[in-house]
């Protein structure tokens, strides 16, 4: 059987975690200035990805 070919797109975006896929909040490069610092420090830190999307993520990196 053939190797199955990782997006490096997508493999660079997400890491394996006991729990599920990780993954890094958006909304947070850039027009910052009129975003409150309370949203701001919300958008902090990582968050899993969500139970419906894991399939496509496990599609895309298949040795995650």
């Amino acid at each position: 059987m053939m190797k199955l070919k990782t997006r490096r797109g997508a493999a660079k975006r997400f890491k394996k975690t006991g729990n599920g896929i990780k993954r890094k909040q958006a909304f947070k490069r850039h027009i910052l200035t009129k975003k409150s610092p309370k949203r701001i420090r919300q958008l902090r830190g990582c968050k899993l990805v969500h139970v419906s999307d894991e399939k496509r993520v496990y599609r895309m990196c298949p040795y995650l």
